[in-house]
């Protein structure tokens, strides 16, 4: 066991591998993730090959197009919970949602509604529209912050808006303290051009705080592995990238080797 934890540990230039994931769509049958249990399992056991202990599941909740709540969530969390330990697959799973920022999000914030969080910080992830900025941004962020969330922005890199001024990220980042989140497929290109030079420059300006596989199906798995061979996954690896701090003992065949 330590020596297999060793030999993997090498890949990656003496750097501590991730093993937790914070943004995937693995849940089936919720949104444009996983369409059924046996797509779910597949793409668990492959996540589990990679060296990942825990997945924290993250379905949209959208108003316009996936109405999930958390009920339905948590519910669909237990029936894949349970169809994995039938098949003795281990590794720890938990429920969160990607929260497409909107109106109705808004509303939702300002009412204080109990919305679904993970990590003992009450991490929040959430989105906005690809192509056009949020009204709601900023205030959303420090109304999230001041009712004890910690909010995650998804994949900002992602973000056509900021393609022209990504320091513009940086800015934001600055004055809200929101956490950001980069998409390991973005190193290598897979969303576009200008996605993969934004992901680089976070890592570069040393401001990823988590990395995502924001895994939807077999083809984001497939590229995902090639993305973990990529320079730049190397490199934020050696970033405090709060990944593994999600789990409580990330490491117990081993000694820490930095």
């Amino acid at each position: 066991m330590i020596s297999l934890f060793k030999r993997k540990l090498k890949s990656y230039g003496m750097l501590m591998p991730l093993q937790a994931d914070m943004h995937s769509h693995l849940l089936p049958a919720l949104d444009d993730g996983c369409a059924n249990f046996e797509q779910s399992i597949a793409l668990v056991k492959e996540m589990i090959e990679l060296g990942y202990k825990k997945l924290i599941l993250t379905p949209h909740i959208m108003q316009d197009f996936y109405r999930n709540s958390p009920e339905g969530i948590l519910q669909k969390l237990d029936q894949l919970q349970d169809l994995l330990r039938s098949l003795k697959l281990e590794i720890e799973l938990e429920a969160a949602a990607e929260y497409y920022l909107d109106e109705h999000f808004f509303k939702k914030i300002e009412k204080n509604e109990p919305l679904l969080t993970f990590g003992k910080e009450r991490y929040l992830l959430f989105e906005t529209s690809y192509m056009n900025p949020s009204p709601y941004l900023k205030s959303a962020i420090f109304l999230l912050r001041a009712s004890g969330y910690t909010p995650i922005l998804a994949h900002p890199e992602r973000y056509v808006y900021w393609y022209n001024n990504p320091k513009e990220i940086l800015e934001l980042e600055e004055q809200t303290g929101v956490l950001l989140q980069i998409n390991i497929n973005s190193l290598v290109g897979y969303y576009s051009t200008p996605a993969k030079k934004i992901a680089e420059m976070l890592i570069d300006a040393g401001k990823v705080h988590f990395l995502g596989t924001d895994c939807h199906n077999q083809k984001h798995l497939e590229m995902l592995k090639k993305a973990r061979a990529s320079e730049y996954y190397a490199k934020a690896l050696q970033l405090p990238l709060l990944n593994n701090k999600l789990i409580d003992n990330p490491y117990p065949d081993s000694t820490p080797l930095r």
